[in-house]
């Protein structure tokens, strides 16, 4: 494969369900470390950390550090989301900034008539409505008011902060929040009823684990909240009531949790050093980095979808669900329009499926879109198209894709035992007496001897069964080879 061909640039991934996006990336480098498409790279990068690396015990840590292919990604995914994950490459990481500000597509499927604190089917209950009501003409009435720009408030559990603070933990730990939540500005420019499931017609469920009663308070002040910061008026005395109510029981929860902490609190053991798993080289010496361990925590994140024989947490036909298409700006919540569409059908509604379709010019399905299972394929399979996607990048026509080099098998040791004794075998084989062996011998060069003459042919005495034979030159000197002195020197001819 030519050095010369350009390995940096921008491609994206179909990232399946359950994986998180940093643990997409790090399969990535599996797959990609050890392949020779990236290995000039590689190479490259090792070469020059090892230039500005400086003091010798550094060079290790730097060597180490560039023997990964650089991948970053262009904007997170949730492990229940599928779909366009785009990937950066090399000195093109710079690049994926861009990606975080342009308009994506997804296709979510609202579960309506329950709640949870995630706001998704993998959370924990928080409320249960009516759905019995709700029909496909008024789903798609409801999805008008959701086009054009709006503020919209963030998920309880969501990855945004408060005072330093993620969102979520206020709930875990029962604290209220200390704030306004902060809406974000966000813009709604496309948005389309693709199917809607009448009850008994699709296999989606409601999550069976009910949330605490401290999280089920702190959604309602949290949804209040948001009622009073989006109608801007404030709450009514009932209102104003549940909301005291509510922060009462969270003082009291808060008042049991702490004593409860004070019971648990003990002395704390004393530190053990952990003993090294790996055994560092001396300096200086021969050898290779260890292979680097790849994290597997962000797998397995998401429950597996019920299927048809799983029954159902309710005792009728059960609610109705709807697959919608949307394109919006950045920074937009799928989870949250699926809470509200439900709240504004006069019921509750929760995301059982989110896809991103399409980021930017990237879509699922399109020639710079890689199957995630194209990765355990081997680099056979994912190797040209990777090749064809960062060259079509770069402006190349194709990736000049010429296949993973493979170096020649060394022999084993096995191998060369198994020829040195098919040549001995070849040996005791061949005539004892044959004239042409015989004349071969004597055409043998022998060392001349002090004056100039030809010394004698060197005999070998006969001895009985058992014994040893003896070699005899000049009819003084006797001298006998070990075994291990014939393995030394070769086999006699």
């Amino acid at each position: 494969m030519a050095s010369d061909v350009v390995r940096d640039g921008v491609f994206a991934i179909n990232k399946p369900c359950g994986l998180s996006s940093a643990q997409v990336v790090r399969e990535c480098q599996q797959a990609f470390n050890p392949s020779s498409f990236f290995k000039p790279m590689i190479d490259a990068e090792i070469a020059r950390r090892l230039k500005e690396s400086g003091p010798q015990f550094n060079r290790r840590k730097a060597e180490k550090k560039a023997s990964q292919v650089k991948i970053g990604h262009g904007g997170t995914l949730d492990p229940l989301a599928t779909g366009v994950l785009i990937l950066g490459i090399g000195s093109a990481t710079k690049q994926l900034p861009q990606f975080l500000d342009c308009t994506k597509t997804y296709e979510t499927v609202v579960l309506f008539g329950a709640s949870t604190d995630s706001y998704d089917r993998v959370g924990r209950i928080l409320s249960k409505r009516p759905y019995d009501h709700i029909t496909r003409e008024m789903v798609e009435k409801e999805l008008e008011s959701f086009k054009g720009k709006q503020i919209q408030i963030p998920p309880l559990f969501s990855a945004l902060k408060m005072n330093g603070k993620p969102l979520y933990e206020y709930a875990r730990e029962g604290r209220p929040i200390p704030r306004e939540i902060e809406g974000r500005e966000v813009e709604v420019l496309e948005v389309e009823l693709l199917d809607y499931y009448e009850p008994k017609t699709h296999n989606h469920r409601w999550p069976t684990e009910e949330a605490e009663a401290s999280e089920r308070n702190l959604a309602e002040q949290v949804w209040r909240v948001k009622k009073q910061q989006e109608t801007s008026r404030k709450l009514t005395p009932e209102e104003k009531e549940q909301d005291d109510q509510a922060v009462a029981a969270h003082e009291t929860f808060k008042r049991k949790f702490e004593e409860r902490q004070d019971e648990l609190i003990r002395d704390a053991p004393r530190k053990k050093q952990r003993p090294a798993k790996h055994t560092a080289l001396m300096s200086g010496a021969l050898g290779q980095l260890p292979q680097p361990v790849y994290s597997s925590k962000g797998k397995n994140l998401v429950p597996p979808s019920p299927d048809e024989s799983t029954p159902p947490p309710w005792s009728d036909e059960g609610p109705p669900a709807a697959r919608i298409r949307l394109k919006v700006t950045s920074g937009f919540y799928v989870r949250s329009f699926c809470h509200d569409l439900g709240t504004k059908l006069g019921s509750a509604g929760l995301m059982a499926e989110l896809a991103r379709v399409r980021q930017s010019d990237f879509t699922i399905g399109g020639t710079n879109c890689l199957e995630y299972d194209d990765l355990a394929k081997g680099e056979e399979v994912w190797g040209p198209k990777v090749a064809d996607m960062l060259a079509r990048w770069n402006g190349e026509p194709e990736g000049h894709w010429t296949g993973p080099k493979t170096a020649p098998k060394a022999p084993s040791p096995s191998s060369d035992k198994a020829e040195v004794q098919k040549k001995q075998e070849k040996r005791s084989a061949s005539p004892v007496a044959s004239p042409t062996n015989a004349a071969r011998s004597e055409k043998r060069s022998r060392s001349p001897s002090v004056n100039g003459a030809a010394s004698p042919a060197r005999k070998i005495q006969a001895k009985g069964d058992g014994e040893k034979p003896t070699r005899q030159t000049n009819g003084n000197k006797v001298s006998s080879k070990s075994d291990d002195e014939k393995s030394w020197n070769g086999f006699d001819d």
